[in-house]
């Protein structure tokens, strides 16, 4: 029994408590779909008011999200709730492991799916034979009556919940029986709920970060560092990626895609591949920006066309894209945005801005262009890109979160890992609502000891002189090994641009991660690669560049296009050369070429 009350109508009272205590079950368990929560809350329901001690032990699948195999009385549980009048040492805490030998109720339960009474503890036998020496510390402490309840859901077996009495004097009875059995019948439900939650949650996240960057490229225009936090309430489409590009730059992108779940994941790691295939392609920010709106309308349509015919209702696609190309030679960055927040700026001296890059529409809209903003950077400066669960949320303004992020971001001397832990340890609450992406990126600068560059008459008498200044620049980087190969890319491609090409030609090297050989000229046909026919008196000039350099390609700009290949540098000679020695070393006259 509940409580006793003298008089006539007790039993009205004991029945208006129980359903007053079912009542409060339905209303207070299951708030969240988080199993240990639940658990917490049954716990919190039946004490005081129906046992002294409430203890809830489930199989270790179910606090993952999956589903317990077969349970019996060799099933180990984890306790992980524990509901007290009073703190009781005796009993086993929350966190720990515990096993009931055949004999206890517990094991029964579990054994048999039935609940058990044991009225008088102390004559419980095979309850104190699970362990003799805190089975009596119990007993001692007053625990006089337990009821024990499998936890079943669906017909699966989660684990089971023990009913304990000590200040309580009157001990558990049959109507007790039956309302700790609906009681816990009633949580099941929520139980269940929630491991299927944690499941899909699970399944999310590891699909969430199977997708997201793994590690750092090989680049060296930027020191970057990052962060990716899944919100509580489910794992959504924010992603970020450093993407290394040709000419020694490299790509920053951050993207975010409406809603949560696997749905919002998939779709993440769809635009994330979609980004990588258009900077294969060497795109302007606004014009990659262009491929992906279009690219979004499309799996809009074709997923429209998937929820008229599987009646799964997926929604139509809804993201945000911010991309950035960095340069360390000319120090430059330029920007363009879907919808997407501001990026900032920390220059070296502390001052922070927010970049004025127009906004553009959210991707998948269409119909509106993309305009792109262009900033020279000091060396050192930091290019903090985020998505909007890092300034936005219910209960703050995103004009407030962008005042504490500057004011979080104006310092100057912290390397982007402290910059990328100040900012979430300021900005983000204990249990985010929205998922966050956050790319810090410190740049530097490739400077003129790294860079010869000559601009060529278009005359093929230039060629000759071109392999020359060449090979002297080789020599002079302490390169020799790579001079023949070199000579020949760079006397091939000078050759097809004063042959095929219109405008001035221009030949760099860049001494990077790679020895980068680029020939730029004033047309914008691309050159396309092709086996020359056993007849053909030319054509072998592109093959040649092909199988002589590690990768090559085209990238186009506002005056015509660059022809670009790499080659990785001598094994023996060291990536980390000083910036003095770099600085000590003779170059190449550009002069000597007219």
């Amino acid at each position: 029994m509940l409580v006793g009350e003298p008089g006539v109508g007790r039993l009205a009272v004991l029945a208006r408590r129980r359903l007053e205590l079912l009542y409060d079950a339905g209303v207070r368990i299951g708030t969240t779909l988080d199993v240990t929560r639940t658990a917490e809350e049954l716990a919190d329901v039946a004490v005081p008011r129906f046992a002294d001690f409430a203890a809830v032990d489930l199989a270790d699948p179910v606090l993952h999200g999956e589903e317990p195999g077969p349970t019996g009385a060799d099933t180990l549980l984890r306790r992980v709730a524990l509901g007290a009048v009073h703190q009781e040492p005796a009993l086993y805490g929350v966190g720990d492991r515990v096993g009931y030998v055949p004999s206890t109720p517990q094991a029964r339960s579990l054994e048999s799916g039935q609940s058990v009474l044991e009225p008088v503890l102390a004559e419980a036998r095979g309850w104190i034979a699970n362990d003799p020496a805190r089975g009596g510390r119990v007993i001692d402490a007053g625990v006089h009556s337990l009821i024990t309840v499998p936890l079943r859901a669906r017909g699966v077996t989660l684990g089971v919940v023990s009913f304990y009495r000590s200040q309580q004097p009157d001990p558990f009875e049959e109507d007790d029986l039956s309302l700790a059995q609906e009681l816990v019948g009633r949580a099941a439900i929520s139980f269940d709920n929630a491991r299927r939650y944690t499941r899909e949650h699970h399944t999310a996240l590891a699909l969430q970060r199977s997708l997201l960057p793994r590690g750092r490229p090989e680049q060296n225009a930027v020191e970057v560092a990052y962060r990716y936090l899944p919100a509580r309430a489910g794992v959504g489409g924010d992603w970020f990626d450093v993407i290394p590009l040709s000419g020694a730059r490299v790509a920053l992108v951050v993207g975010d895609v409406v809603g949560h779940g696997l749905h919002a994941a998939a779709t993440m790691g769809r635009l994330r591949t979609a980004v990588h295939n258009f900077c294969a392609l060497d795109l302007a920010p606004d014009e990659l920006l262009t491929h992906l709106d279009d690219l979004v309308g499309r799996l809009d349509r074709g997923e429209g066309w998937a929820v008229e015919n599987t009646h799964a209702d997926t929604g139509i696609i809804g993201a945000t894209c911010l991309y950035a190309v960095y340069d360390p030679v000319l120090r430059r960055c330029t920007l363009a945005r879907a919808g997407h927040p501001l990026p900032a700026v920390v220059r070296p001296d502390g001052r922070v801005d927010f970049v004025d890059l127009p906004a553009g529409p959210p991707l998948g809209l269409g119909g509106m262009p993309f305009e792109t903003a262009e900033l020279e950077l000091a060396e050192g400066s930091q290019l903090v890109l985020y998505t909007d669960g890092l300034i936005e949320d219910r209960l703050q303004d995103i004009d407030v979160g962008l005042d504490r992020l500057r004011t979080v971001l104006a310092r100057a001397d912290r390397a982007p890992e402290d910059t990328c832990e100040a900012v979430l340890d300021a900005l983000l609450p204990a249990r985010p609502t929205d998922d966050v992406a956050l790319l810090v990126a410190r740049t530097h600068a490739l400077g003129p000891e790294h860079v010869a560059q000559w601009d060529l008459p278009s005359d093929p008498a230039v060629v000759a002189r071109a392999r020359a200044a060449v090979t002297a620049q080789l020599a002079a980087w302490d390169l020799d090994e790579l001079a023949f190969t070199t000579e020949l890319v760079a006397s091939e491609l000078v050759t097809n641009a004063i042959r095929h090409a219109t405008g001035p030609v221009q030949l760099r090297l860049l001494r990077d991660r790679t020895l980068i050989c680029e020939v730029s000229d004033g047309s914008g046909t691309s050159p396309r690669l092709r086996r020359a026919r056993t007849e053909d008196e030319g054509g072998r000039g592109l093959f040649l560049v092909a199988r002589l350099t590690e990768r090559w390609g085209t990238r186009y700009t506002s005056t015509g296009k660059i022809i670009w290949t790499e080659q990785p540098l001598p094994r023996s000679r060291s990536d980390a050369k000083s910036e003095s020695q770099a600085k000590s070393e003779p170059e190449a006259d550009p002069a000597s070429i007219p």
